[in-house]
């Protein structure tokens, strides 16, 4: 179920196509996260309940490497960076 899941989230083919305004995107809203759902059910209570011990007993291995608030700092600067020049050229093409 993962896998078609995944298989969905990625492939061009949508049950709606993306082009057409709103509904579109609003079928990838509703189906992803109900496949998820629907994934997470199926997974057998005695896996889950396992993964969760080794989530609480060894968190390393559920949040792999440390989190890195530079990178945070770095990757924020960008989108800002990119949002100002995307504002700038905006405003220059309309007021110009």
């Amino acid at each position: 179920m993962a896998a078609c899941v995944l298989g969905y989230a990625f492939s061009p083919i949508d049950l709606i196509p993306d082009f057409i305004p709103v509904l579109g995107l609003l079928d990838d809203l509703i189906v992803i996260p109900l496949g998820v759902a629907l994934a997470i059910r199926l997974i057998p209570a005695e896996v889950w309940r396992e993964a969760q011990e080794v989530a609480v007993a060894r968190p390393d291995v559920a949040r792999p490497g440390p989190l890195s608030r530079v990178a945070a700092i770095v990757i924020v600067a960008i989108w800002v960076a990119v949002l100002a020049l995307c504002w700038r050229l905006v405003r220059g093409a309309w007021w110009t």
